[in-house]
Formats: C-alpha cells, sequence, structure tokens
C-alpha cells in the first residue's frame, strides 16, 4: 500500500508531499524547512530515497538540495533546468522505483517554466496520484509569466498543451496534487476547492474546456502584478540555497529599537492589527505573524533591508522566522518578544489609531477632508469599490504614499489584514489614518456607493 502526506504551507499558499510505501520515499517540492519533510518521514518509519522538484521555483527557495544532502537522497531536478550543482537530470518519460511496486514516471508539462515537470505514482501500473506542481492546479494552472517577458505567450500556449496532455494520459480518477494554487500569486487565478481529480478538472478547468487561443486570451488578460521578491528566489534555487538557521535572532532592547529605526532598517511587529493599532512602537510597521507575513513583508520590505521583529511571544517570532526563510529573509537582524511598552525607551510613548467599520464610514462619507484608500488587487478592485476612492495596492504603497490626498485617510481592502498593513505605513509617517477592519461586502450594506461594472 502506498500513501501520500501533504505538507501545508499557507502561508505561501503551497503544499509539498511525501509519497511512498512501507519501506522508502520521495519528496517532492520541499520547502526550505527541511525538519518538516524529515519529521513526517520519520512517523511514518521510512526512509528518504529520492527528492524531486516540479521545477525552479520563482515563489519560494527549495530545501532540495540540503534535504537531500542530509538524508542521502537521490536529487532529481528537471533536466533542462539550469542549475550549478550536481543532481540527477529529470527527462520525460524516466522511472524510479520509489518502493516495490511503487513507480514515480515523469511527465514534461511546460508552461510555469520552459523546464516543468510533472510526476505521475503509479502502483501497480495504475495511476494513483498526478504531482502536478505548477502545471494544472485546482481549477486553474500556473502562470506563465514568471520565467522572462519574451516567453510568456508561448508558455501559456504550452501550458494549455501541458493541461490537455495530463487530461489525455490519465485516469479520470487519479487524484491531481499540486504544489501551487492555495493562495500563492504563482497560481494564474484564485483556486477554489482543496482537492481534486483529473475527471474533476475536465469538467470544470477553463485550460481543458477552450480552445487555446481563448484560453491564451483570458490567461494574458487576468494576470496581475508579481511579486517583488520572486525576482530573487529563481536565482536562488539555480544556484544552490544555504542551509538555514532558525536560532533565535539577536535580542533588541529599546535602545536599539530606535537605533534600527533612526537608520532607516525596518522595525517590524507580528502582533495582530488590533493589538498594534492599540499601542505600537512609533515608526513600526504591522505585518501579522497569523497572515501572510513572508508574501507581504518580502514583497514591499526593500531586498536586502535589515528587518527587526517584534513580537507578542517567542512562539510567535521563531514561526515567523520560519515563514521567512522560506522567502530568503534568512536572519532577522534582531528581536524582541513580549509587551509594547518594554520597546520604547523612558518618557517615549506608544503610537495608535482608530479602526472602524464599512458602516463607520458611511457615516462620514459625504465629508470632504476624509480620504478612502482602497489598497485590494485591481481584479477585486474591478469587482466593485467605492466611489470616489483611491486605489493603490498594498504592494505598491511604500513608493506611492506621496500620492494620498490631504486629509484623514480610511484604508480598507476586503478583510482587514492588508489595512493593517497600509495603516501602519500611513501612520509610520505620520498621517492620520483609520483602519476599516472589515469585509468589503459589508460596504454597500451599509450604504456606501459601490460602483461595479
Amino acid at each position: 500500500m502506498f500513501f501520500v502526506d501533504t505538507i501545508e504551507l499557507a502561508g505561501l499558499g503551497n503544499r509539498s508531499y511525501l509519497a511512498g510505501g512501507a519501506r522508502t520515499a520521495v519528496a517532492v517540492d520541499p520547502p526550505r524547512d527541511i525538519d518538516q519533510v524529515i519529521a513526517a518521514a520519520a512517523r511514518r518509519g521510512v526512509r528518504l530515497a529520492h527528492v524531486v522538484e516540479t521545477h525552479i521555483h520563482n515563489d519560494y527557495v527549495t530545501g532540495g538540495l540540503e534535504l537531500a544532502r542530509i538524508t542521502g537522497a537521490a536529487y532529481l531536478v528537471p533536466a533542462a533546468a539550469r542549475v550549478s550543482f550536481v543532481r540527477v537530470p529529470v527527462e520525460d518519460g524516466d522511472t524510479l522505483e520509489i518502493d516495490s511496486g511503487l513507480i514515480l514516471r515523469a511527465m514534461a508539462t511546460p508552461g510555469h517554466t520552459p523546464h516543468h515537470t510533472s510526476y505521475v505514482l503509479e502502483e501497480a501500473g495504475t495511476a494513483v496520484a498526478a504531482f502536478t506542481g505548477g502545471s494544472l492546479l485546482i481549477g486553474t494552472v500556473g502562470r506563465p509569466d514568471l520565467v522572462e517577458p519574451r516567453l510568456t505567450a508561448q508558455l501559456a500556449r504550452d501550458q494549455h498543451a501541458s493541461a490537455h496532455r495530463l487530461a489525455a494520459e490519465l485516469p479520470d480518477e487519479t487524484p491531481v496534487l499540486p504544489t501551487h494554487g492555495f493562495g500563492s500569486f504563482c497560481s494564474s487565478a484564485q483556486a477554489g476547492g482543496d482537492a481534486t481529480t483529473i475527471g474533476k478538472e475536465k469538467a470544470v478547468n477553463e485550460a481543458l474546456l477552450q480552445d487555446v487561443d481563448t484560453f491564451v486570451r483570458h490567461l494574458l488578460a487576468g494576470l496581475e502584478d508579481v511579486p517583488a521578491y520572486y525576482a530573487h528566489m529563481g536565482p536562488a534555487n539555480a544556484a544552490g540555497p544555504a542551509p538555514v538557521d532558525l536560532t533565535p535572532p539577536a535580542v533588541a532592547d529599546a535602545d536599539d529599537i530606535a537605533a534600527r529605526l533612526a537608520a532607516g532598517e525596518w522595525v517590524v511587529d507580528l502582533r495582530n492589527r488590533v493589538a498594534f493599532a492599540r499601542g505600537h512602537v512609533a515608526g513600526s510597521y504591522n505585518f501579522e505573524g497569523d497572515g501572510k507575513v513572508a508574501t507581504y513583508l518580502a514583497w514591499m520590505i526593500p531586498w536586502g533591508k535589515p528587518v527587526t521583529l517584534l513580537a507578542a511571544s517567542p512562539e510567535q517570532l521563531a514561526a515567523a522566522q520560519r515563514e521567512l526563510v522560506r522567502v530568503g529573509i534568512d536572519r532577522p537582524a534582531a528581536a524582541a518578544t513580549g509587551e509594547p511598552a518594554s520597546w520604547i525607551r523612558d518618557g517615549e510613548s506608544l503610537r495608535s489609531f482608530r479602526r472602524g467599520t464599512f458602516a463607520d464610514l458611511a457615516g462620514r462619507e459625504a465629508d470632504d477632508d476624509i480620504v478612502v484608500l482602497d489598497v485590494r488587487r485591481d481584479s477585486e478592485r474591478t469587482a466593485g469599490h467605492i466611489a470616489r476612492s483611491v486605489h493603490i495596492p498594498i504592494h505598491a504603497l511604500p513608493q506611492r504614499l506621496d500620492e494620498i490626498p490631504a486629509g484623514e485617510v480610511w484604508v480598507h481592502c476586503a478583510g482587514g489584514m492588508r489595512a493593517g498593513i497600509a495603516a501602519s505605513l500611513l501612520d509610520a509617517v505620520g498621517r492620520e489614518v483609520v483602519a476599516v477592519d472589515d469585509a468589503f461586502g459589508a460596504a454597500a450594506a451599509a450604504g456606501l456607493t459601490v460602483i461595479t461594472r
């Protein structure tokens, strides 16, 4: 009997897998913090014999090279991927024995990258799982624009062909197990659901329902901004990532925090947005530790700038460190835990700002001295937006703060997390701000004028 264990990377919207039999197993697209994979293999009582990559990843730093080194596993990477380390090159049709009667077969599925490869797990000659990486996702496909602009149109066509190849060659009941598509920006659209099969995808996936020209036109029209840190992930993975260090950072006291802020470094408060709004260190930014801290912090921080982390507890700090190493932010410059009062010097005061709902905003809609700032993505805004609101997507806000008109700024997103980040950036530069902590669906019901196209 075979098994497949899923390793969730919720913060990045990705999944990694451990699959095998009674004695040995293979890891598929492992995260950089490889202790999770090692622990999963230990729980199963199996030896990790193989580590495989579906592609050179653009959204996170892989742990594959280090995992193979530590465990002695063979490290398999698509042959056409240009890398600087020794690996076992994988070609279309290659097979490897995972355990007795359990075979992993490589299928070339270009589209997400030119060299993208899916892997089909076969038991006694029958396909029992398809690890599709960034090819066929749940209800969508991986985006084709992360490698090189000149290749995007052709890769979109390749993505269509690869989806059709998977659908044609695999039984309908084959589970589809992608790496991306659970909130990852590597997905060309927001995937729906938690599990799927080849048969289900045939019924709902546009890549399998539309002709290639229609599919490519819709796919390219729907692509949004690429997270800035993606530019650093591919080169890091091709060079061979270094091992991670998850030991606690140097402890920062109030004087150190103040000095780092004065030097222009980033001080990031990981507490929840309610606690941050109530009281925080002046000049610090709020990226909630239980949100998508890795995605948004890595997207918005100038790459390589030192970051000091402030956390409610050592556990929150450790969790954030783990998230950040996955996107190449390896070591915080320093850190502090506890209560914000201990993070400021004697004689200093904590900053605060107000929070509100869309109903509160509706009561001020007619006021000329307020600014409504929408920090959602372009596609979210197109679906509906508040009349006369200013639109700056959250990832662009640090470079566009001077575009926000004078007045009290009521900032909103779709649910509150991104509004909390934006409010902290505005507060840090001295703007009077109110963070709208509410679901956007409540805006029209509150009486606000919502424009839809």
